[in-house]
């Protein structure tokens, strides 16, 4: 296996950083908007409560301020920083770049920067991109961010996302190290054919924004739970093995595994396939639900202010998410951490209850539906439609109906295919 980490420098990760907003909203706030309750979210995805952040707050906000925390721990002034590269889905806007406003709000005047859309897999994809520039000796300092506001792509009416999904951000800073300390070992993978299982289907050149297109819910997430959950338990095995094997390691090695926070269900199967006793994971998915391209490094910044993760110490990440995509990376962590820190951001603190903006949503979301149910009820019985009432939308496949991407519907292939080796 070609290994990932250019021949050259060692390259570490010289600070974490995080942040997640203020309001928190638990199990029994969403049961109040959608048909569930805490012990089926929680039985079914481990989740308890995740964070959202309010209307005004975007990704960037999110990124500035756990980038910052990340900047001060290494040490390393902003205009000290040879690149910036951003992992979301979430983005600001299409253009410009989070990267670059985020490059702006912190004074890195010297920095390139660039987004990097790999869905929950992105930090750990935008954390091999980084390495390969101070590997080769490009660069000497990049800063590498996950950082999502999921909230804003979510159907508030839809149990089957909305109860599984939060916003976040963290950041890590990468530098030189001696050979044999810092990353060890990288792997990533991807499988478009497995695309369709989870995706924002519209906002794109494909779908572009339209009327049509909000009336039938396109610009949210969608998940096939069940897949991605099958596809999830295979490949991060696969790939925690193979970013292990590079490093000549293998899971008895393991002082610390963190792994995307996705669903308990799927990283207590993980650490049973790798035999690492749960002593020896780190799970916070319960207070922040998935954060997608944050979730790694916001589960990093907790375990260094709760003093489990220490110097010397190798630590596996390992992330899947849409694409579909996956990776991992084998880490000797360089420092501890000198004292605990917040994940809050500046002058906040926890601000629990539903906020009214998703309730207004979720009333939208159920009315949305509704519409669409009484057009479907109207076309199957036209005695029944109203005078002059409008036709429903077309269906995939049938005339009239929104393009869709070629070449779509095929299971996904086994995971394998499309790695990069």
């Amino acid at each position: 296996m070609r290994p990932l980490v250019a021949a050259g420098r060692g390259v570490t990760i010289a600070g974490i950083g995080g942040c997640v907003p203020p309001s928190v909203v638990t199990n029994d706030d969403l049961a109040q908007v959608v048909e569930t309750d805490d012990e089926w979210i929680r039985t079914r995805t481990g989740i308890r409560e995740r964070r959202v952040a309010d209307p005004e707050t975007a990704t960037s906000d999110l990124a500035e301020v756990a980038a910052r925390r990340a900047l001060e721990e290494a040490g390393v002034r902003p205009d000290q920083v040879d690149l910036i590269i951003v992992a979301t889905v979430t983005p600001d806007m299409p253009f410009p770049s989070t990267a670059c406003l985020l490059q702006d709000r912190l004074g890195a005047v010297r920095a390139a920067g660039f987004d990097l859309e790999a869905a929950c897999s992105g930090f750990v994809y935008a954390l091999a991109a980084g390495a390969q520039f101070i590997a080769a000796g490009l660069y000497d300092t990049v800063l590498v961010v996950g950082a999502e506001t999921l909230s804003k792509i979510l159907d508030w009416s839809d149990r089957r996302t909305c109860v599984l999904l939060g916003d976040g951000a963290g950041a890590a800073v990468l530098r030189p190290a001696p050979p044999g300390e810092g990353i060890l070992g990288l792997y990533l993978g991807a499988d478009g054919s497995g695309g369709d299982l989870l995706k924002q289907p519209a906002g794109g050149s494909r779908l572009p924004p339209s009327a049509e297109t909000v009336a039938r819910g396109l610009h949210f997430v969608q998940m096939n739970g069940r897949e991605v959950f099958k596809f999830a338990v295979k490949t991060m095995g696969d790939a925690a093995q193979a970013a292990l094997a590079q490093a000549g390691l293998g899971f008895d090695d393991v002082d610390l595994y963190v792994p995307h926070q996705a669903n308990y269900r799927i990283i207590e199967s993980s650490a049973r396939r790798f035999d690492l006793p749960l002593e020896r994971v780190v799970v916070n998915i319960d207070r922040y639900g998935n954060t997608s391209a944050a979730s790694i490094p916001v589960a990093l910044d907790e375990a260094l202010s709760t003093g489990r993760i220490r110097a010397g110490q190798t630590v596996l990440l390992v992330a899947f998410g849409g694409g579909l995509t996956w990776g991992a990376a084998v880490v000797r962590w360089g420092y501890d951490r000198q004292a605990p820190r917040p994940l809050e951001m500046p002058g906040q603190r926890p601000r629990y209850g539903l906020p009214e903006w998703i309730r207004r949503q979720a009333a939208e979301g159920r009315a949305r539906r509704d519409g669409r149910a009484r057009l479907a009820a109207a076309a199957a019985d036209p005695a029944a439609s109203p005078a002059g009432a409008a036709p429903r939308p077309a269906g995939p496949g049938e005339p009239g109906a929104l393009p869709g991407p070629p070449g779509r519907g095929a299971p996904p292939r086994a995971a394998g295919g499309g790695d990069a080796r």
